[in-house]
């Protein structure tokens, strides 16, 4: 029999084939010529196909999946009848009469309140609070509040910071008077304890929605309340008196924040900004608070252009007087003659991807050469006690560029500065100096899954001729460093008395790294006549658990020059050598976040021919050490 003989199979069995096979795998779909044979036969209707059931691998193919195409001959089942059964009900309107698919929710951050699925407490700092910010003010709760948008919101905020600390140090025999009479020596015994709590509260009415744009306007205060006590092992240590005894409790309130932030308009639609800040305020001038780190009153205008990769600040502050004991802003009295200009512009990813660069400018202007100040417990601290005794004023510029990020996988800190200006006083030689000093400071770290290594290096200039007309010792205006192991580190902690070389001076200052020989780093002035800093660190952290954290530190440090040591000690010879400074520290988050943190860290001295030189202590210890217990808690 001839293939023409065969009688010509029926639409539906070709088309059914064809889909069959295809679903399986066995053969493709129909070829243009299969189309036609196709096309020639009659057109059944789709309710003759056999209903197959869903799954079934011989299943018709969905003949929309590719727009515009249909399987010739289909004719794809009408939808149901649609039937109304509410009569007389209105039409509701077709979809293109609402403008978006979104409906806006009166009070949407009440809305998972309102399902019961939080239940709002006042104290609770972890979920949900009005008085944490998470949701704006409900104005019919207060109506005395004179604010006229849904857009307020408050903050409330408090910090307990403890600290329990038994440290040692030189500490120089009394003049007058000692704890022990009889003793001969220069120096008596090291022992000292410190207890001081810090309690800080804060209060913040922000408006606007800050979730993805700065405020449109922030009022902020913010208030700290420090009760001290300590205990030393001889007189005139904590008071100029000798009639009074080696142990003092003190207690202050300070002022540490009051300002207003003024948004003044955006520049893109990404929420670049522009801001102004007026107040009492915080600043940090770099990024590890080398040079400049403090809450101070100014005004500040800051903002940010290209989607946040341009940053950049203007500022200028007028330095309040601190509280001698406590270091806290002291608004009873006058603004010291004392004032700091400030730029600064930030780049990211400049000059590779990762890495963030700054460049800073700061003037500082010191006026304060006819004044004379006295400290809350009799020491005078400006002039500071030290060369021929009298005031000076002093007008420095600091140009520095500071980078902060990453390079491939190793993390990178780095700051460099050079300070120039003039000196009305050199307190060497009475005369007019220049000033020229240098600092440079950097940190790499690497990170090995929960652990990270550190190695840190600093470089400050010291002063090489005190009799000549330049002065060549590094200084900052008011560090606060955050560097080489800074919150266990036992010099950078402690301050050391600079005693039989001047009074009420210390060769570094507590919270300070720089050997600055000042009388206060909070109410003495930058002093360029100094000895400068050298050290080189390593240091490591391991994250045990994610609640604790073990973090140890060495450095070792160096003066850069000693030229006024020797004249001030009037020694012909003290070696550059300060010692070796050890520390370790077990840092506990029971909540994983920073609301309760606790701290328990040791550090030791190990002195070096420098050290030994300068200072001897009773007992001739060959070590000094500190131990500090901190608990912090934060709503």
């Amino acid at each position: 029999m001839m293939f023409t003989d065969l009688p010509p199979m029926p639409a539906t069995t070709v088309t059914s084939v064809y889909s069959a096979r295809a679903a399986v795998g066995v053969m493709p779909e129909p070829t243009a010529a299969d189309a036609q044979v196709m096309d020639a036969a009659p057109v059944e209707a789709e309710t003759s196909l056999p209903k197959k059931s869903k799954g079934d691998p011989l299943a018709e193919p969905d003949n929309g999946i590719i727009e515009g195409r249909k399987r010739p001959g289909y004719q794809p089942r009408l939808p149901d009848k649609v039937t109304q059964d509410n009569i007389g009900a209105v039409r509701p309107p077709p979809p293109e009469a609402f403008p978006t698919d979104e409906f806006p929710i009166p009070d949407r951050w009440r809305l998972i309140q309102s399902l019961g699925l939080v239940k709002e407490r006042w104290f609770d700092p972890y979920n949900q609070n009005t008085y944490k910010g998470d949701r704006p003010i409900n104005r019919a709760k207060v109506p005395w509040l004179p604010i006229k948008a849904n857009d307020w919101f408050f903050v409330a905020s408090a910090v307990s910071d403890t600290v329990v600390e038994a440290r040692t140090f030189p500490i120089p025999v009394g003049v007058q008077t000692t704890e022990r009479p009889g003793n001969l020596d220069i120096f008596g015994n090291d022992g000292s304890e410190v207890y001081s709590q810090t309690f800080i509260v804060g209060a913040a009415l922000i408006k606007g929605l800050t979730a993805f744009k700065p405020p449109d306007i922030e009022y902020r205060v913010a208030l700290a309340l420090n009760v001290n006590y300590v205990n030393v092992p001889e007189k005139r240590v904590l008071f100029v008196q000798p009639s009074k005894p080696s142990h003092r409790l003190d207690h202050f309130l300070g002022l540490q924040e009051l300002f207003v932030d003024y948004h003044i308009r955006n520049t893109s639609d990404r929420y670049d900004f522009e801001s102004i800040r007026v107040g009492i305020q915080p600043f940090q001038s770099d990024f590890r608070g080398f040079l400049f780190n403090d809450q101070q009153l100014g005004i500040r205008y800051f903002g940010n252009r290209d989607n946040n990769r341009w940053q950049y600040n203007l500022g200028a502050f007028w330095r309040l007087e601190k509280d001698t004991n406590s270091g806290l802003n002291s608004v009873v009295q006058r603004p010291r003659n004392d004032w700091v200009f400030i730029g600064n512009l930030y780049r990211q990813d400049l000059p590779i991807p990762g890495l963030t660069s700054q460049i800073t400018a700061v003037y500082n202007m010191n006026r304060e050469k006819n004044q004379v100040e006295i400290d809350d417990n009799g020491f005078p601290v400006r002039p500071a006690l030290l060369g021929n005794l009298r005031g000076r004023n002093y007008d420095v510029v600091y140009l520095g560029y500071n980078a902060d990020g990453r390079i491939g996988r190793v993390n990178l800190t780095a700051s460099i500065y050079g300070a120039l200006g003039t000196d009305s006083q050199n307190f060497f030689t009475g005369q007019k100096s220049k000033i020229r000093a240098g600092f440079t400071a950097a940190e790499a770290s690497y990170d090995l899954d929960w652990m990270r290594f550190r190695l840190s290096g600093l470089y400050a200039t010291g002063d090489r001729d005190p009799f000549d007309n330049k002065e060549t010792g590094f200084d900052a205006i008011f560090e606060n460093p955050i560097f080489a192991g800074a919150d266990t580190s036992y010099w950078i902690r402690q301050t050391i008395p600079f005693a039989g070389g001047g009074r009420a001076i210390s060769i570094n200052g507590r919270n300070g790294i720089l050997n600055s020989l000042r009388s206060s780093k909070e109410q003495g002035q930058s002093n360029f006549n100094n000895p400068g800093t050298i050290l080189l660190g390593a240091g490591a952290d391991f994250d045990l658990t994610p609640t604790m954290r073990l973090s140890t530190n060495a450095n070792y440090l160096w003066f850069e020059n000693t030229s006024n040591l020797k004249v001030l000690r009037a020694e012909g010879s003290i070696p550059r050598e300060i010692g070796c400074d050890l520390s370790a520290a077990a840092i506990w988050r029971p909540k994983a976040t920073q609301n309760i943190v606790a701290r328990l860290s040791a550090a030791t001295l190990l002195p070096g021919k420098g050290f030994k030189d300068l200072f001897t202590n009773r007992p001739r210890n060959k070590h000094y050490y500190s131990l500090l217990a901190n608990v912090i808690l934060t709503y």
